[in-house]
């Protein structure tokens, strides 16, 4: 796991920088000079692009991964590996884009009445999703490589950067919303540029193709495996998108914005694993490859646990200074309602961000085929509990549609995962991490209640002293949990971790 620790360090520090400019950019720029319906069409925007880049992809991202360790050679350069990458996802772009134009009419009347600013810039989504879909194809590429730092500073900052720029330029009337909507377009599209110069830089990949390479087998595996990832995204990659478009149907852009900036947040609960999933992937692909199921369940396990203690805490660090939060939040009063959007948003993306790499190791195994049968159930169950919670509860029945239908999707799901390959994310030590992050909430409770709140007298207070009382709480408590963890040992790597930390510190003295 030494490799895995150290990359995704450096890669989770790239996205708690772009999750800091994020945070400016959504929270005190967003906020503050956008409307709620601008916001929504930012939101309702980046979701469809990611919707159709997806689609248009064949499944490359993850069929990249499956097959580079039948190309792997670096004296060869892998066998021309890279060009099938660009090739690939070139086809299935200009199918779903004529696809799009064949259903423009009927995906036009979806979001003409409630969000006609939507339907306004709905073609722009196709170069946004273009740009999107080869940063992302080039960001595998380098995964692929074990070089997961540089795509994510450009994915997580760079862009995030670009976007700041372009939300300023709008805001001091510099540009107009029709030259903001094309400006983050663009974003992607700097962002694959600067993507590919670095794989060159590389000397690694190569455009040249090497058919010869591919055998009868091989051939005949990856067309399969792409029909089958075909299908799944076709319904796979409706869900990241799936609450934003049914609120955007049926309650217009103003909720969408509301819901975007706790989804937002929500998001901030998975960061760690977009990069622990990165560096880990091609390690698992290659140990399914060569049926060391002992080697795929160590990581497994390991990434599930890493990521269920790193979210936990940063959803616990979000929720209990969440009233804050949105006292400080500029219009804060207007975004408020989507406070249990996101608590609910939150423990969603828990569930699922510590027990997908159990579905990484599905998809790497010849039972890859199932995973579609899981997909079908956790987007049908979606959709029906979109359409039926959103009428009844608004945008929180979007949030519960999405823990409950994802509770469902991981219950079989893993079931089979661990009948079929004997891997399993799941270990006592999770159940560890569980007991501490509740004692933590428990006694962040008791001293809110009663040390604080005689301390301090909240109604009356300044914006300065809650801050103080907020952060040294938190602060405590995060330490408090830290240290439970470290008595424990539950996790190796955090102990190595933090006793090289003050090795260094004692050292330094």
């Amino acid at each position: 796991m030494g490799i895995v620790v150290r990359q995704s360090i450096k890669g989770t520090i790239m996205n708690y920088i772009g999750v800091a400019v994020g945070f400016i950019t959504t929270f005190f720029v967003m906020t503050k000079y956008l409307t709620q319906e601008e916001v929504g069409l930012t939101r309702v925007m980046a979701d469809a692009a990611i919707l159709l880049s997806g689609l248009g992809a064949l499944g490359t991202n993850t069929s990249a991964l499956r097959y580079y360790p039948y190309f792997r050679d670096k004296d060869s350069r892998d066998h021309g590996f890279f060009g099938w990458t660009i090739i690939v996802p070139a086809i299935g772009f200009t199918i779903f884009t004529i696809l799009f134009f064949v259903f423009k009419n009927t995906i036009i009347e979806m979001f003409s009445s409630k969000s006609s600013l939507f339907v306004d810039y709905i073609y722009l989504v196709i170069p946004m999703a273009f740009f999107m879909m080869y940063m992302t194809v080039f960001e595998t590429n380098a995964n692929i490589l074990m070089r997961i730092v540089v795509p994510k500073m450009v994915r997580e900052v760079g862009v995030r950067l670009f976007t700041l720029a372009d939300y300023i330029l709008y805001i001091t009337k510099v540009i107009d919303l029709d030259e903001m909507v094309i400006g983050l377009c663009l974003a992607y599209l700097v962002a694959t540029i600067l993507n590919i110069i670095y794989l060159l830089g590389l000397s690694r990949i190569s455009f040249k193709i090497e058919p010869g390479h591919i055998s009868h087998w091989l051939r005949r595996d990856f067309l399969l495996y792409t029909l089958f990832l075909t299908v799944a995204a076709v319904i796979g990659n409706i869900i990241p998108s799936l609450n934003s478009f049914f609120i955007t149907a049926q309650l217009g852009l103003t909720i969408t914005g509301i819901y975007a900036i706790a989804s937002y947040m929500a998001n901030l609960v998975e960061m760690p694993y977009r990069s622990v999933s990165a560096i880990s992937r091609p390690i698992i692909s290659q140990a399914m490859k060569d049926n060391d199921n002992q080697r795929a369940a160590e990581i497994c396990k390991s990434v599930s646990l890493h990521q269920l203690i790193a979210g936990a805490f940063v959803f616990f660090i979000i929720w209990v200074n969440i009233d804050l939060f949105f006292e400080l939040l500029p219009n804060g009063d207007k975004y408020v309602d989507g406070k249990w959007v996101f608590f609910l948003l939150g423990l969603a993306k828990l569930v699922n961000s510590s027990l997908n790499i159990g579905v990484t190791v599905l998809s790497y195994s010849r039972w890859y085929y199932l995973q579609l049968i899981f997909t079908a159930i956790l987007t049908v169950s979606a959709i029906v509990l979109n359409n039926t919670l959103i009428p009844i509860l608004g945008m929180t029945g979007a949030a519960w549609s999405s823990i409950i239908s994802f509770s469902i999707y991981y219950l079989f799901l893993l079931s089979l995962i661990i009948w079929k390959t004997k891997i399993s994310p799941f270990s006592w030590k999770e159940l560890v991490v569980i007991a501490i992050v509740v004692l933590m909430f428990v006694i962040n409770w008791i001293s809110f209640e009663y040390i604080s709140k005689s301390i301090i007298n909240f109604n009356d207070a300044g914006v300065f002293f809650k801050l103080v009382e907020a952060a040294l709480r938190t602060i405590v408590l995060v330490i408090l949990g830290l240290a439970i963890i470290y008595q424990t040992k539950i996790s190796k790597e955090i102990n190595e971790i933090i006793d090289r930390l003050f090795k260094s510190d004692k050292i330094r003295k």
